[in-house]
């Protein structure tokens, strides 16, 4: 029985033929070599000096061909002349917030913003006409009663504008409008709708002469709000005041001007 299970003297193992692990396999190699009388590699001099070289860098040393200056914006306000010595002199009547606001720029809002009244005012006769017993265009009237509306929100927006730059908003006076809108080759409708399409290229105009008072004076901010706010709008209305008086043309002052008047009811 023990003969059997005992292996024959010499022959090797099943422990001794298992494959070595990959440590074991390294340090005999090792122990190998130093047996044999050679050298074991090191690594050269020449890699760990540029080794060191490339630790020994830092952010400012790896950026090249930049110089980087500090703002002192303290002591550059602070200076003769400077930002807080002008506040400091601003009296109580005039602006705190104003900068770089040139006075031809204050003077362009506020002519814009009379101009936006009186067209506004305009609009809001046109829709008291309509709403009369004797014309009784109830679509028409409400059309221009938004119409009125959208155009004094204008001259807000500008009045806000102007006290936001520190501006001083001043209104003009608003002229009296006309209150009857009849024509007798056109009809009422028609020459309405003609005349607001007159006013809002008009109202176009001015825009463009404020966009380059603005601009003239190297005012971005400014030419950025008339280009944001009010250009592309007043473009796109008179576009569709435009489509009115084609359609208008088209259909003539007889009984299709109600059916006219029920589509802007809707």
């Amino acid at each position: 029985m023990l003969a059997n299970v005992t292996s024959v003297r010499g022959a090797p193992s099943k422990a001794s033929m298992a494959p070595a692990s990959r440590p074991a396999r390294a340090v005999r190699a090792v122990r190998c070599q130093a047996e044999s009388g050679k050298k074991l590699w090191q690594p050269s001099a020449k890699r760990l000096t540029r080794l060191q070289d490339l630790s020994a860098l830092n952010k400012s040393d790896a950026i090249t061909g930049m110089t980087m200056e500090s703002f002192d914006g303290v002591s550059e306000v602070t200076t003769k002349q400077g930002e807080l010595d002008q506040i400091a002199q601003t009296q109580p009547s005039d602006s705190f917030a104003r900068k770089m606001y040139a006075p031809e720029c204050e003077a362009a809002v506020n002519r814009q913003i009379n101009i936006e009244y009186s067209i506004s005012y305009l609009y809001h006769a046109m829709h008291a006409f309509f709403d009369r017993d004797n014309v009784g265009l109830p679509g028409f009237s409400e059309y221009f009663k938004q119409e009125s509306d959208e155009e004094r929100e204008h001259a807000e927006g500008l009045i806000k504008y102007q006290n936001l730059r520190g501006g001083r908003v001043v209104l003009g006076a608003l002229m009296s409008p006309i209150t009857e809108f009849d024509h007798e080759q056109k009809g009422e409708a028609l020459y309405a709708m003609e005349l607001a399409l007159s006013l809002e290229k008009l109202n176009f105009e001015k825009l463009m002469e404020v966009h380059q008072v603005a601009d003239e004076a190297g005012d971005a901010a400014l030419c950025d709000f008339i280009e944001g706010d009010y250009l592309e709008e007043q473009v796109e209305a008179i576009n569709k005041v435009a489509k009115y008086v084609a359609q208008l043309r088209r259909i003539g002052k007889g009984h299709a001007v109600w059916h006219f008047d029920q589509q802007l009811s809707n």
